[in-house]
C-alpha cells in the first residue's frame, strides 16, 4: 500500500483495557490505529467501533512474548498502513503470588518476558519505521515502575523499573532521528488486570480508582506533543494513591 498522509500507531494490549481506551481515543483524534494482543474477538470488536465511527483501523493479533510474531505485525502495520508514526505499549502481566516465599520462577519468567523483553523487542521491531517518521513511544508502565512498591510484586517490580531504562536509553540513542519516548506511570486504574492482585478489589475501592479513559487521555497528550517536544516520563495517579 502506498504511504499515506494519516498518522498510524500501533497499540499493543489493545484489545481492552487502557490499550482499547487509547486505541479509541486515538482514532477519535484521526489517527489510523493498529491493535495487538492475544484475543481476536476483542481486537476486532474495537475495530469495528473505530470503523463504525467513521475511522481507520486494522487488529494484528499476536503473543507478544514471540519474538517472531511481533517481527511480523511491525512488517504488517508499515506494509498495511504505508507508515508508522507512533506505538502505545499497553500490554502487561502480573500474578497474585508476589511475594520471594510463595512466587514461581515460570511466572517470574513470564511476567518479565511481557513487561520488559517484549517491550524491547516491539520498539525493535518498530524502530527503523519510527526512525522514518520521528516518532513516538509511549510505554505503559506502572506506578511501581516510578515508585517501589511493596505490593507490586518482585517480579513485576523489577520489570516495570527496567522499563525505564529502555525509556532513557532509546530517548539518548535515537534523538538524532527525532525519535521520542514517554515512561508512563500509572497508578491505581479501574481495569480487568485486578483480578491479578491477591485480594481483588471490590466496588468502592474501584469507584475511586483512575479509569483507562484517564489514561487514554494522557497517551493521547504524549502522542499529540510537538515533534521538538519529548515527555520523557510522566505519573498519573488518583487522588486516592496510597
Amino acid at each position: 500500500m502506498t504511504a499515506s498522509r494519516t498518522r498510524t500507531v500501533w497499540i499493543t494490549g489493545g484489545g481492552s483495557g487502557m490499550g482499547r481506551a487509547s486505541a479509541l481515543a486515538a482514532a477519535a483524534n484521526g489517527w489510523s490505529v493498529a491493535v495487538s494482543g492475544r484475543r481476536r474477538e476483542a481486537l476486532e470488536a474495537v475495530v469495528e467501533e473505530i470503523t463504525a465511527a467513521g475511522g481507520t483501523a486494522l487488529a494484528v493479533p499476536l503473543d507478544v512474548q514471540d519474538r517472531a510474531a511481533i517481527a511480523d505485525a511491525a512488517r504488517t502495520v508499515s506494509e498495511h498502513f504505508g507508515r508508522l508514526d507512533a506505538l502505545v505499549l499497553a500490554a502487561g502481566l502480573n500474578s497474585p503470588q508476589r511475594r520471594w516465599d510463595d512466587q514461581e520462577m515460570d511466572s517470574f519468567e513470564a511476567i518479565v518476558a511481557t513487561n520488559l523483553t517484549a517491550v524491547a523487542a516491539t520498539i525493535d521491531a518498530a524502530l527503523p519505521a519510527l526512525r522514518e517518521s520521528g516518532g513516538v513511544v509511549v510505554a505503559i508502565s506502572s506506578y511501581a515502575g516510578w515508585s517501589f512498591q511493596p505490593g507490586a510484586g518482585v517480579a513485576y517490580s523489577a520489570s516495570k523499573t527496567a522499563v525505564s531504562s529502555l525509556v532513557r536509553t532509546l530517548n539518548q540513542q535515537e534523538a538524532a532521528h527525532g525519535v521520542r519516548a514517554t515512561h508512563l506511570c500509572p497508578g491505581d486504574v479501574a481495569t480487568d488486570f485486578l483480578q491479578q492482585r491477591p485480594e481483588v478489589p471490590d466496588e468502592g475501592a474501584r469507584s475511586v480508582m483512575l479509569t483507562p479513559e484517564d489514561i487514554a487521555r494522557t497517551v493521547s497528550f504524549a502522542l499529540e506533543a510537538p515533534a521538538h517536544v519529548r515527555i520523557d516520563e510522566l505519573v498519573i495517579s488518583p487522588v486516592s494513591q496510597a
